[in-house]
């Protein structure tokens, strides 16, 4: 019986590829920091369940690459980073929270920019927001992937090293960013999908996906970056997490990664997606109530 959990050395290749293929599918299922927001952000940017799901692609595609390029770097013990792995994950925090804010900006054409300056506005308030560059999530998914966790060390120090040669030894990373596509894939269409049925005119789901997209990068990159600025000053603090008992990577710990994500996509994203949503949905009304009485 394979074990997802803690995979040991001595697997047979069959069974290492099998492996790698579905950890990226617990991966990409599960509550995981490096790709949730990300995915979330653009897809539901994208008002759409075709351009979703091409979000997550795009965004799982780099991701992809990047670990099959580390799955290589393994194997031909090129991966002195295992040996600063929090620190490499608050690093990564730190720059991955920084293009999400230059996302955020680029969405909103320069407005929401100032972190302690919520008010100012470089466009008038009434500017409609940007639809994100097709080649955005390319750029999040190169960099997410250097993410440091349970999945990375099982393909870095586990999975890679068991390959028979230098020539294959990219194949654990790759199998495990396909497994990830796969979900990310699927998310992405849902969540197009979901912003694509709100019920409104086209030109207000487009305003209410893209507030959404846009507060989520922004606030996500607040939060990220705060957090890895935290785990930086206080490594000891930042690693404190509740065991859950599930022995499921990602669902094992509630700690900061964890809220990072929930803080993110329920509190900032969702919150959005549904107080614009009713915000819209009440403008409707009254608007059909005063063309009523007149």
């Amino acid at each position: 019986m394979l074990n997802l959990w803690d995979p040991h050395a001595g697997l047979t290749f069959g069974a290492v590829l099998l492996i790698a293929l579905l950890l990226g599918m617990v991966h990409g299922i599960t509550p995981d920091e490096h790709t949730w927001p990300i995915t979330f952000s653009y897809a539901i940017g994208s008002y759409s369940t075709r351009r979703g799901i091409i979000a997550g692609l795009t965004f799982s595609a780099a991701f992809t690459f990047q670990r099959a390029l580390a799955s290589e770097l393994a194997y031909l013990a090129l991966d002195k980073w295992f040996t600063f792995g929090s620190t490499v994950d608050d690093i990564v925090y730190i720059v991955v929270g920084v293009v999400m804010l230059w996302a955020a900006r680029h969405i909103f054409r320069g407005q929401h920019w100032h972190l302690f300056g919520l008010g100012h506005r470089d466009q008038p308030q009434e500017e409609s927001p940007q639809d994100p560059r097709w080649w955005m999530p390319l750029i999040h998914g190169f960099i997410a992937g250097w993410g440091f966790g349970a999945f990375a060390i099982i393909i870095y120090t586990v999975l890679a090293p068991t390959m028979p040669s230098a020539w294959l030894a990219w194949i654990p990373g790759f199998l495990f960013g396909v497994g990830t596509t796969l979900i990310q894939a699927a998310a992405g269409g849902l969540f197009g999908w979901v912003s694509r049925n709100l019920g409104l005119s086209t030109d207000a789901i487009r305003k209410i996906s893209l507030k959404t997209a846009g507060n989520t990068l922004y606030w996500g990159g607040i939060i990220f970056a705060a957090a890895g600025l935290f785990g930086l000053a206080f490594p000891k603090l930042a690693a404190i997490g509740i065991n859950t008992g599930l022995h499921v990577h990602n669902l094992d710990t509630i700690g900061l990664p964890f809220m990072m994500v929930i803080a993110t996509v329920i509190f900032v994203g969702v919150g959005t997606l549904v107080r614009e949503t009713r915000r819209a949905h009440r403008k409707v009304r009254d608007e059909t109530l005063s063309l009523t009485c007149v």
